[in-house]
């Protein structure tokens, strides 16, 4: 049922309703579903649902959807990001209709007579709209995946550890097909069984960091301890009270010749080597865990023997969190056109400049701008910026106020939501 002009302007006048409700409306929402359907606890994080980041993204969405209902083209990259989230976890259509009769009954207990006939109805319509938009968006992209339509059961052929933190898995398939390729940047989502909480899984995404080849037999990703979790409660994990569930598992618990489930490879943070020139000068900019896609692209072009210029700029705490940066130096000592710059935090007194690191501190942009690494002056200049969620706000925030246009700078959002 297609939305009348009355229905959109219906629509649109509830933005400030769900300004002052929408968190209480979503926060309602996710505890009504998902009481009725435990099942898809399989496929929203506990964690972000403990947090109130997930109530919080959806509330956000929700209202821009309202704001923009009549110019739906604003929201394309918003859409298509959540799509790409929403095919890695295998989002099937029939669960919209869930949604929508969860949504829809949130709306009415929260707003109670408020919520007059004429608004539910609008928004019955809109949310069909909305669900729409969705499936057909993630129809184009299962259709691209091929056979590849499930949680598939991956090996652990290899572990190596990066830093003191961080550690690689070397995956590959147990049914012996062919992988899927990936551009530099792509993701997977890697599902587990939570053996403290019978019968349920959490799945994670994580970059993919390696470079994408024609003959791939494996996929590597590399991942963050976050937190302790051996000790944790039963009753905790299951309320989301524990950080870092996945992560932590595959680190403690996971050893060579284990299995775990993926999902083929996705994201709207990549090199597009179609789009992007030559000649383009690339910046990769990096903190912490984040240097893991900049890794795939940064092998990617070095793997093209590419003489445009590159600059690698990561922010560590400590020299022994600095991702990959052995790999980058000895890159930077074969390849002319690549320039790296390490900035630690925490300098240790066995560190040294230009070894371990180049600079003190955190990442300082006027600093490379000083050297001439950020490429400002050159029109074609790709920016690929991925980490914290503040501190990627505030590195694009920088570089758009020395001009560089949005299309040219590209973020890894993790984080629940967007930017």
């Amino acid at each position: 049922m297609a939305l009348t002009q009355e229905q959109i302007n219906i629509v649109k006048s509830t933005a400030p309703i769900l300004r002052e409700h929408g968190k209480t409306i979503t926060t309602t929402f996710y505890h009504n579903m998902l009481n009725a359907h435990p099942e898809l606890k399989n496929i929203f994080s506990l964690r972000n649902q403990q947090t109130g980041a997930q109530p919080a993204a959806l509330a956000n969405a929700v209202l821009a959807y309202a704001m923009y209902i009549d110019d739906l083209g604003k929201l394309s990259d918003a859409v298509n990001h959540i799509a790409q989230k929403h095919v890695s976890l295998f989002i099937q259509p029939d669960q919209y209709a869930i949604v929508g009769e969860h949504l829809v009954g949130a709306f009415v207990e929260v707003l109670g007579d408020a919520l007059t006939p004429e608004v539910k109805d609008a928004w019955v319509v809109a949310y069909g709209q909305l669900a729409d938009i969705f499936i057909n968006a993630e129809k184009a992209l299962y259709d691209e995946q091929g056979e590849w339509q499930d949680w598939r059961k991956f090996k652990i052929v290899k572990k190596e550890q990066e830093t003191d933190t961080v550690m690689s898995f070397y995956l590959a398939p147990t049914d012996g097909k062919p992988l899927a390729t990936f551009r530099p940047g792509y993701y997977v989502s890697v599902q587990v069984p939570l053996p403290q909480l019978k019968g349920s899984y959490q799945s994670r995404q994580f970059s993919l960091s390696e470079a994408p080849s024609d003959k791939i037999d494996h996929y590597r990703i590399s991942v963050k301890r976050e937190y302790t979790v051996e000790h944790a409660s039963v009753e905790d994990m299951e309320a989301g009270k524990v950080p870092g569930v996945v992560s932590n598992l595959l680190h403690n618990q996971y050893k060579v010749g284990d299995e775990v489930e993926l999902s083929p490879p996705h994201g709207d943070f990549y090199l597009d080597e179609q789009a992007v020139s030559p000649t383009a000068p690339i910046v990769l900019l990096s903190a912490g865990v984040g240097a893991t896609p900049n890794m795939s692209i940064l092998q990617t072009l070095l793997s093209k023997n590419s003489t445009q210029p590159i600059t690698w700029a990561h922010a560590a705490r400590y020299s022994k969190s600095a991702c990959f940066s052995k790999a980058v130096r000895s890159g930077a000592s074969t390849h002319d056109n690549l320039k790296a710059r390490i900035f630690v935090k925490n300098v240790a007194a066995s560190d040294r400049v230009g070894n371990e690191y180049d600079f003190e501190g955190r990442l300082d942009m006027e600093r490379l701008e000083a050297e001439d690494l950020l490429y400002l002056n050159n029109t074609e200049t790709e920016y690929y910026i991925c980490g914290p969620h503040e501190w990627m706000t505030q590195t694009r925030d920088w570089l758009a106020a020395k001009g560089v246009p949005k299309e040219r700078l590209h973020l890894e959002i993790f984080h629940t939501g967007g930017l």
